[in-house]
């Protein structure tokens, strides 16, 4: 059970121009996949209330090579990684055409664990080998460096979370951080870019009610976009698109 397979067929959600398959669509799918092998070796959401156990993500990086279409069926896979920490480790993706088997996209995701009533807890050895983990790295680098907040910002856009953005952690669940990201681009930016590289940071949760500023930057070729509290003393992510 090293690699863990499943696939999907590409519907009007998922697509954006061109009928084209979105990077938040493609993000999704890591996560379905991702929570179903969970599920299987019995740590996932089947399991939350028996094992008070839920994987909270840290950390995305996604490189998309070519961009399936509506009613295609892609082959997504999955495996955990042998590198982990006390604290998180790492699950690694491919996506492929389904009939020709060429590679789509690929990317690479960090995890935290939390117990329900104590918070943060320990990864131990025994849980990750129930993942039958891999040595292979889809970037070829065992860990993901912290993305820095920019010098300077542009512009700004300004929300607050709704019932609507809230997951089973009773926070904002992490693709609507991208959604965010989009926002708050200049319209000449988001209406002519088509971004293959994605890369996601989360620092803290934004939780019902919140007040949050979005700030865009450009910066070494990279659009640039920090999520902070109103007062932008706390910082809830950064996310960096090209």
């Amino acid at each position: 059970m090293a690699f863990f397979e499943y696939t999907f067929r590409i519907g009007m959600r998922d697509i954006g121009k061109n009928n084209e398959i979105t990077n938040k669509a493609i993000l999704g799918f890591f996560e379905d996949i991702g929570g179903l092998h969970s599920d299987v070796v019995g740590y996932g959401l089947k399991n939350i209330y028996e094992t008070k156990l839920s994987w909270v993500l840290l950390h995305w990086k996604l490189t998309v090579v070519k961009r399936a279409k509506y009613s295609d069926e892609v082959l997504v896979r999955t495996w955990s990684r042998k590198e982990f920490s006390k604290f998180y480790c790492y699950r690694d993706f491919e996506m492929y055409d389904k009939n020709s088997m060429e590679l789509l996209a690929y990317g690479t995701s960090q995890w935290t664990l939390i117990h329900l009533e104590k918070g943060i807890t320990r990864i131990t050895e025994e849980l990750v080998e129930k993942y039958h983990p891999e040595d292979k790295k889809v970037y070829g680098e065992e860990k993901l460096d912290k993305l820095k907040e920019p010098s300077s910002y542009l512009q700004e856009f300004n929300y607050q979370i709704l019932r609507s953005n809230i997951d089973v952690n009773q926070h904002m669940h992490n693709l609507y951080y991208l959604d965010l990201a989009y926002e708050t681009l200049p319209e000449s930016v988001y209406q002519t870019a088509n971004f293959s590289h994605v890369e996601i940071m989360y620092k803290r949760e934004c939780k019902l009610g919140d007040h949050i500023t979005c700030l865009y930057s450009f910066e070494n070729g990279q659009h640039i976009i920090t999520i902070k509290s109103e007062d932008e003393k706390q910082l809830h992510a950064i996310i960096q698109l090209s």
